[in-house]
């Protein structure tokens, strides 16, 4: 099972890794491991923005749920991705109209745009302090890009009635990324970033004040499917009328089926220190986060405290760099050479 499950692979148990999010994201009580045998309508394994809402959502549906996590909540990919939110699919519109239909696409798109709204909603509703901002800009490294992303800028102003997005041409895009690497851009003002462990444990907070019971330090060793379904941990037991398996990448044997399938792709993120106001506005002159066309994809945006969050470059393996800091900066400093120092 270790082999196929990167919860202890390259992380302390219950420890959040080392990084700008955990040093600051909004404080969080932890909560204890399950230690004897309980009952439930729904038990949600894995504590992450997939199990935090659907167990908020239950709860206030009226259901008794109890979620279970090996190490803390937040602690996954939830607590340590790069914080951007996107609109639409991982594929564009078009090619969804060619796989799917059109109707289908439309669904899709408004899946997405749905998913935003929730969030937003989330954020609001419930008071979580998680630097949530507006802007997400796609620049684009080569020229070539620049007709392809013009026509689909027009293609969602126009045919999805989507508003919000425009194209930057060329010396606009440079004077609000700092940078000659880029050709142009699409600009979304609907999308945005946020500090994504913060959101995470805005949702646990949510979700507890909801009647959620949340178990942290609890791995689960397996689970019956049916109904009731019984889940086995270390130290206990739930039975519940539901299962559901939140748990991304750290699935491992849970889910055999899936675990055949699933290989590691993993992407880093690196935190300067902070900038000050002038220098972090010569970098990102809007303060909207930016990812870029490049296949291996560079992401960065700016803290609450002016650092620039960098994320990019890969490796394909169940361990992580020994040199995170060298192997992203390598990246971050073809774009900003500024930052060398």
């Amino acid at each position: 099972m270790a082999a196929l499950n990167l919860l202890y692979s390259n992380d302390r148990p219950g420890r959040h890794a080392p990084s700008y999010y955990a040093a600051s994201a909004q404080p969080l009580e932890e909560f204890p491991a399950l230690d004897g045998d309980t009952t439930c309508d729904v038990c949600v394994i894995g504590a992450g923005f997939t199990g935090l809402s659907a167990a908020l959502h239950l709860a206030e549906g009226g259901l008794d749920v109890v979620v279970l996590d090996a190490h803390r909540a937040g602690w996954g990919a939830s607590g340590r991705n790069g914080g951007q939110i996107g609109s639409g699919q991982r594929l564009g519109q078009g090619e969804l109209e060619r796989m799917a239909g059109k109707d289908a696409a439309r669904q899709l798109w408004q899946i997405a745009q749905d998913g935003k709204d929730l969030l937003k909603s989330l954020v609001k509703r419930h008071k979580i302090n998680c630097d949530l901002k507006a802007g997400n800009f796609h620049v684009l490294h080569r020229e070539r890009f620049i007709d392809e992303t013009k026509a689909y800028v027009d293609k969602l102003n126009t045919e999805y009635d989507y508003r919000h997005v425009r194209f930057v041409e060329r010396d606009e895009c440079r004077e609000m990324v700092g940078s000659q690497d880029y050709h142009g851009g699409a600009l979304d003002m609907d999308g945005g970033h946020l500090h994504p462990l913060s959101y995470a444990r805005g949702l646990a907070a949510a979700a507890v004040k909801a009647g959620v019971r949340l178990y942290e330090m609890t791995e689960v060793r397996s689970y019956t499917a049916g109904n009731p379904c019984d889940v086995a941990t270390a130290n206990g037991q739930v039975r519940a009328n539901f299962v559901i398996l939140a748990c991304n990448g750290y699935l491992g044997e849970l889910s055999s089926e899936v675990a055949a399938r699933v290989m590691p792709i993993n992407n880093y993120i690196i935190a300067t220190e902070p900038l000050g106001e002038e220098m972090a506005r010569q970098l990102i002159r809007d303060d909207v986060a930016v990812a870029e066309s490049r296949f291996v994809v560079n992401y960065y945006r700016l803290s609450a405290d002016k650092r620039m969050l960098f994320g990019g470059r890969e490796n394909y393996s169940y361990s992580f760099p020994r040199d995170i800091n060298g192997f992203v900066a390598k990246a971050m400093l073809e774009i900003y050479p500024q930052l060398k120092d």
